[in-house]
């Protein structure tokens, strides 16, 4: 992929993934993508998610990373509040200093933070692909986890800006 791409990896900490449809089969496959990543000198940037939930206040066990996806020292860790990764982080313009263009999407909360991520960074102005088997949630009362990914990997890739796309793309597709 070219320079101008970073693949960014949402909200895959130990609280956020433990009961998450897939989850040894996504936090593998990811792992593989950051190292992947990682070796062709695409920047890998990390989202943590944190609020007052107790699973999910800095520096409890649950708020940490996977361990398979503990970021490097040196690469980017945006903490958030909120579903969307921009909304009141400085994601958009660590980005943008860095000459970031395309993003690769990947983690957890399809429905929640892996949507509202998607939607916003082509609002921002970037381009987007999103890992079509890289993306992950919980089950629902009325849905099951693979009805929820497959909807939102239509839905996104129907949502398309006309010069800022969302392609969705398996895994296979997608090299650094």
């Amino acid at each position: 992929m070219a320079t101008d791409t970073a693949l960014l990896v949402i909200d895959m900490q130990i609280g956020n993934v433990a009961q998450a449809y897939r989850r040894d089969e996504i936090v593998g496959r990811l792992a593989g993508m950051v190292a992947e990543a990682r070796g062709a000198g695409t920047p890998v940037v990390f989202v943590q998610h944190e609020d007052d939930w107790p699973t999910m206040r800095p520096g409890g066990a649950d708020w940490q990373f996977v361990p398979e996806l503990t970021p490097a020292a040196g690469e980017l860790v945006i903490n958030k509040r909120a579903s969307d990764s921009f909304y009141g982080t400085p994601l958009r313009q660590e980005l943008t200093a860095r000459g970031i263009k395309h993003l690769v999407v990947t983690g957890v909360m399809t429905e929640l933070c892996i949507d509202a991520t998607c939607r916003r960074a082509t609002s921002e102005g970037f381009a987007v692909t999103l890992v079509a088997d890289g993306h992950t949630t919980e089950e629902a009362p009325d849905l099951t986890a693979a009805q929820i990914i497959a909807h939102h990997n239509l839905a996104l890739k129907n949502m398309a800006q006309p010069d800022h796309p969302i392609r969705v793309k398996p895994r296979a597709e997608i090299s650094f």
